[in-house]
């Protein structure tokens, strides 16, 4: 798919995506980013999943408002939004940082927020898949599809997106085919490892199976090499911290239009940030 020009028509509506924050590299590389981008590329709407960027497990309330100030309109999450014990209390103050949806009622935090922009209203929406994902929840596609009809009928919803937190690409791409024609973008996370099927469906949903991470790369999925390598030569734990050094930064740009809701043309985002300089 060819990439989208660096200026987009005005009456569109351009969504920047990026993956799984990891630790503080991810972090501070994501800080210094987002602000370039924004501006060469004439952005609109930033979402940033940030699941991982409390030192490669879960998100503090200080590092979620770090996020936001750096310029994430919304953060998304995943299985390991409770990792740190004090995000509990925070979820349900701030409507911005998201949990999966497809958590049972009376569950902390909200799965879905719709945001007032310039160019109309957007509506973004988290949820988990159930495929070898911990703990089992219930049925993302029935909770999505019934967001998705509550935002777009009863709120308005212009723009409708979704950050589908799952392992398995058969159920990421399920996800993406029973939603097209319904929201603007499925793009999937939990891997950390960018996919290469970015694509528009006919119906004018914007699809990649998953966005990959915005961490280290010198590193197995944002961690230090050697400790993984040596829990799989021994079956045994390790600590196994946050890398170091030159830091990925994976995402998607969405163009769509705001009159229909449709994606018009995605492009991936794979950039490196040293942090050294």
């Amino acid at each position: 798919m060819p990439e989208l020009p660096d200026i987009p028509d005005p009456s569109l509506f351009r969504l920047l995506f990026l993956g799984d924050v990891v630790g503080e590299p991810g972090r501070k590389a994501v800080a210094e980013f987002l602000p370039k981008i924004k501006a060469a590329r004439a952005v609109d709407f930033i979402i940033v999943n940030g699941e991982n960027s409390a030192g490669g497990r879960g998100i503090t309330p200080k590092i979620a408002i770090g996020l936001l100030r750096a310029g994430a309109a919304v953060i998304t999450t995943g299985d390991h939004i409770w990792d740190q014990k004090e995000i509990v209390d925070y979820l349900p103050t701030e409507p911005r940082l998201l949990r999966p949806i497809n958590y049972p009622p009376g569950t902390p935090g909200g799965g879905s927020v719709i945001l007032e922009t310039a160019k109309g209203k957007i509506g973004v929406i988290n949820a988990q898949g159930r495929t070898f994902m911990n703990p089992p929840l219930e049925n993302p596609f029935i909770a999505v599809a019934a967001e998705v009809a509550r935002m777009r009928d009863d709120e308005g919803a212009d723009v409708i997106f979704l950050d589908f937190h799952a392992e398995t690409t058969s159920e990421t791409i399920a996800m993406g085919r029973y939603l097209d024609g319904q929201v603007a973008a499925v793009i999937g996370t939990h891997t950390h490892v960018q996919t290469a099927d970015e694509q528009v469906f006919p119906g004018g949903t914007a699809f990649l199976c998953d966005a990959g991470m915005c961490g280290p790369t010198e590193s197995v999925l944002g961690r230090r090499i050697e400790p993984i390598i040596e829990r799989m030569l021994t079956s045994t734990p390790r600590v196994m911290p946050v890398a170091r050094g030159l830091v990925g930064i994976h995402g998607v740009l969405v163009d769509i239009d705001p009159s229909t809701g449709r994606a018009l043309g995605i492009e991936r985002v794979a950039e490196t940030v040293d942090l050294s300089l």
